[in-house]
């Protein structure tokens, strides 16, 4: 029987930045053309951390029943290391999903906007099939994408046209910096595990690239939202704060560079969390303030 502590260890509470920032930005972006409204971002921000966490369960629980998570490195695997059978945590994954449908309802039935009832079900079937059905999609290459859509686009200029009811430069800026800001998170974890993917036949992006380039294409990603952050400022000067967060990525590019690799790089997948969201937070301040 797993403990409380080993169930919030196998929800990866780590991981909750990718799902937090987007919406700090985009309520950042609505409060800049006037639109922020506290109901509807709580109710956004519910529907991110309800549905990251479901992800993360239902990895825990397609990645266990393949065998896949047998000689992973990195946080505690429920179904993998055998402290939790398969259907509770396939059962958690849906409970989660369920608090994120239901806070999406509301959403929807608030603002009168229904179609976001579609673009909850998709990112519902977005999250399973990331790593669960018969072809899923984390299998061969295209999690990085997917991660970049959904916590980038969908989830920032989502808040933002929920409260605004429009869509502004700025958040469409912002998601592209969250978005690539996640897509480097998962860059970093799918580096860690290239070895054991390889043997697993988890074909990631990573194992496509190899580490040489994998290790190039992380780095990228992480300069990308602070040129975001000084382009963005010829009309705001407050988005320079973004450059905050830049100390601790280069912590994490120089693990990367100098190529540490297995047990070695989750401080950066740490860091890399770390500074997102510390740049969504002083963005997102900015936003409202300028």
């Amino acid at each position: 029987m797993a403990t409380v502590a080993e169930w919030v260890q196998g929800a990866r509470v780590r991981t909750l930045p990718n799902s937090v920032a987007p919406v700090l930005v985009g309520g950042g972006a609505a409060a800049a053309v006037g639109g922020f409204h506290v109901g509807f971002w709580v109710l956004a921000m519910a529907v991110a951390v309800a549905l990251q966490v479901g992800v993360n369960y239902a990895n825990d629980y397609s990645d266990g029943v393949r065998g896949t998570d047998a000689e992973r490195v990195g946080p505690l695997r429920l179904v993998g290391s055998g402290l939790v059978g398969a259907g509770r945590v396939r059962a958690a994954a849906f409970a989660c999903f369920g608090v994120a449908a239901g806070a999406g309802f509301m959403l929807a039935a608030l603002t009168g906007r229904w179609w976001l009832v579609a673009v909850g079900a998709v990112c519902i079937l977005g999250a399973w099939f990331y790593t669960g059905g018969s072809r899923p999609y984390g299998y061969s290459g295209w999690g990085e994408a997917a991660v970049f859509l959904f916590f980038g686009p969908v989830a920032v200029l989502g808040t933002l046209y929920v409260q605004a009811g429009r869509v502004s430069w700025p958040g469409v800026a912002g998601a592209v910096a969250t978005g690539t800001f996640s897509a480097a998170v998962l860059v970093a974890n799918n580096l860690r595990d290239v070895p054991t993917d390889r043997t697993a036949g988890k074909v990631t992006l990573a194992v496509r690239l190899g580490e040489v380039r994998t290790r190039t294409l992380y780095c990228g990603l992480i300069a990308v939202p602070f040129i975001v952050s000084i382009v963005t400022s010829f009309n705001n000067p407050w988005l320079l704060v973004g450059l905050l967060a830049l100390p601790i990525v280069q912590r994490s590019a120089r693990r990367v560079v100098h190529g540490e690799a297995g047990l070695a790089l989750i401080p950066v997948l740490r860091d890399t969390g770390l500074a997102m969201l510390l740049w969504a937070a002083v963005t997102a301040g900015a936003l409202g303030w300028g």
